[in-house]
């Protein structure tokens, strides 16, 4: 990177961006952050694996741009003009990419949009579909820009002026386009003056909460404040916080959310010290065939994370057994509110859910 580079703000930089005269996707390597930024190229179908499943890309509407930008660069890979042979190869890198994480559920939303381009345009030539699967990536990212943006302004709506705001791993720019989900209400106080004083959540054993978050509200400008994971009690009984703000990766139907590990804990405290709790959830991340928290799928993740990632030495003794899941699942009974681009819906979720569903245009 050139001296001018080094120099931008962590919130110039686009999460995830289409090179096309490349055929790449491009993106931050979050695992880099905060002490190198560095952007990554991804050309092949492997690359693109990794980079969601080692979580250079991260964060569920981040992960779903990669995703359709993803896909349409190795369309764009294969030279045939017979459109069975041309679907059947994009259904093989549909398939693999959908396995890179199994609990984002905006993974396979994006796939799956991208995939109807190919099927209800049959007709087309592959050089006019695969022009068609650029414009709907392309759409993707744009709609992830806008909703995020209404998620703050109804999220705002939760809170006054002044107030303290804990959040949990990192739902941030960095985690979709802009303003990100639970931040983005933080982000849009922060345009207008509002001065709230944030507190993040380090979020073992990744780190998200102090490597991302952290980073990007400072760089912002935010009065934030890092704590470790088993803080929030504390800071919640010293009257420092009078709302949580949460991303979620899936939505049940009956309301309950997965979202990084750790969260279903601050949530019960948030309970015990009578603090909202409030989940940031795009409509895309929004399953209703899975009815309860209990029909998610929790990705587990590598024990090193736990025993020797971040330190010098190894910090737990060699055999140890180790449980590292990347998400636990928040009952809906201690979620205050789901906020979505659409509205904020409340329980009973079950009808609320169809109801914000109802306000949502088909694509």
């Amino acid at each position: 990177m050139g001296k001018e580079e080094k120099e931008k703000s962590i919130m110039e930089y686009e999460t995830v961006a289409l090179d096309d005269e490349a055929g790449a996707v491009v993106i931050i390597d979050q695992t880099l952050l905060p002490t190198k930024t560095e952007l990554v190229k991804l050309k092949t179908a492997q690359e693109i694996w990794d980079a969601i499943y080692l979580l250079k890309v991260r964060g569920a509407p981040a992960i779903g741009v990669a995703a359709a930008f993803g896909i349409y660069v190795l369309a764009c890979q294969t030279d045939t003009e017979d459109y069975d042979t041309f679907y059947k190869e994009f259904s093989k890198q549909r398939d693999y990419l959908n396995t890179a994480r199994p609990t984002a559920v905006n993974l396979s939303w994006a796939l799956n949009r991208m995939d109807r381009v190919c099927r209800e345009n049959s007709g087309l030539t592959v050089g006019q579909l695969k022009q068609r699967l650029k414009e709907e990536a392309v759409a993707i990212k744009e709609e992830d820009i806008w909703v995020c943006r209404q998620i703050g302004e109804h999220g705002l709506g939760l809170v006054k002026p002044g107030d303290g705001i804990l959040t949990h791993c990192n739902a941030g720019q960095l985690a979709a386009c802009k303003y990100g989900t639970a931040t983005a209400p933080i982000y849009l106080g922060q345009e207008r003056g509002y001065g709230f004083r944030v507190f993040a959540d380090e979020t073992r054993p990744l780190l998200q909460g102090a490597r991302l978050t952290a980073y990007e509200l400072f760089s912002s400008g935010v009065d934030v404040t890092l704590i470790c994971d088993n803080m929030s009690a504390a800071v919640m009984k010293n009257g420092w916080v009078q709302a949580v703000f949460v991303g979620c990766d899936r939505v049940a139907a009956n309301g309950d959310t997965a979202n990084k590990i750790g969260t279903s804990v601050v949530a019960a405290v948030a309970r015990q010290y009578r603090i909202p709790f409030y989940v940031c959830a795009p409509t895309s991340t929004i399953d209703l065939a899975s009815k309860t928290g209990d029909d998610i799928c929790i990705e587990q993740r590598p024990a090193e994370e736990v025993t020797q990632m971040w330190y010098k030495n190894r910090m737990a003794p060699e055999g140890v057994k180790v449980y590292n899941p990347a998400f636990d699942v928040t009952d809906h009974e201690l979620i205050t509110a789901i906020v979505t681009e659409y509205g904020v819906a409340k329980a009973p979720y079950e009808e609320s859910l169809q109801e914000i569903f109802r306000r949502r245009p088909e694509r």
